[in-house]
């Protein structure tokens, strides 16, 4: 089965560890190989590319864990975000992430390693959006957040997508990922076994059996 995530809107890949999620999303960003079928973005093969050539195309991860160099500031972490980039519009692309994430602002001397975990989120994600992306990966958003942190997150993937970027989220919280998402996944054994719009996927009853315990 074809999964796809069209321009502008949140689409959340469901299913319990070890259903090949991560490994899914690691695959579209050129960090695995993939074994078989085609990857492509707005038309475009990007299957065994290299990861940097993956993100210059615009498919950008925020991966699992955050994965933030901890012995550098928030900002040096943010412009490492735009590494590739050879334009002149890093320092408005930065303004803007200071928009929609004021508290990086304020941090953006502090270490990333000393910041909370809901800090170090949102660092993760204004380092991806500096790539400038068509489609931001989200690799377990509210990992070791507490709800009220989760909650904002979900409202920055809202905001974003308000702008026009693609959000694939892959989130273990199945009921605020569908709450935001316009489209669902579910994925078993590397598979998927179920797709539909989100209110769809949430009123399946096998879904709220397996991940919403009703």
């Amino acid at each position: 089965m074809t999964l796809e995530v069209a321009q502008g809107e949140i689409v959340t890949l469901l299913g319990n560890n070890g259903a090949g999620k991560t490994t899914t999303m690691l695959a579209l960003t050129g960090l695995l190989p993939p074994w078989g079928g085609t990857i492509s973005l707005a038309g475009e093969a990007v299957a065994g590319l290299e990861p940097p050539d993956v993100t210059g195309r615009g498919l950008t991860l925020v991966p699992q864990g955050r994965r933030l160099f901890g012995s550098m500031t928030v900002e040096e972490n943010l412009l490492m975000g735009a590494y590739l980039r050879r334009d002149d519009g890093i320092p408005s692309t930065l303004a803007r992430i200071y928009e929609i994430l004021p508290i990086l602002r304020e941090r953006r001397r502090q270490l990333a390693g000393t910041l909370s975990g809901g800090e170090q989120q949102m660092c993760a994600i204004g380092r991806a959006l500096m790539s400038l992306p068509r489609v931001l990966c989200v690799d377990e958003l509210s990992f070791g957040l507490a709800p009220l942190v989760t909650d904002a997150m979900l409202g920055v993937l809202l905001q974003i997508r308000g702008e026009g970027v693609s959000v694939l989220l892959v989130e273990q919280d199945v009921e605020n990922a569908l709450a935001v998402a316009d489209r669902a996944y579910v994925m078993e054994g590397g598979r998927i076994v179920l797709s539909g719009s989100a209110a769809a996927v949430s009123d399946d009853p096998s879904v709220r059996a397996a991940y919403m315990g009703l």
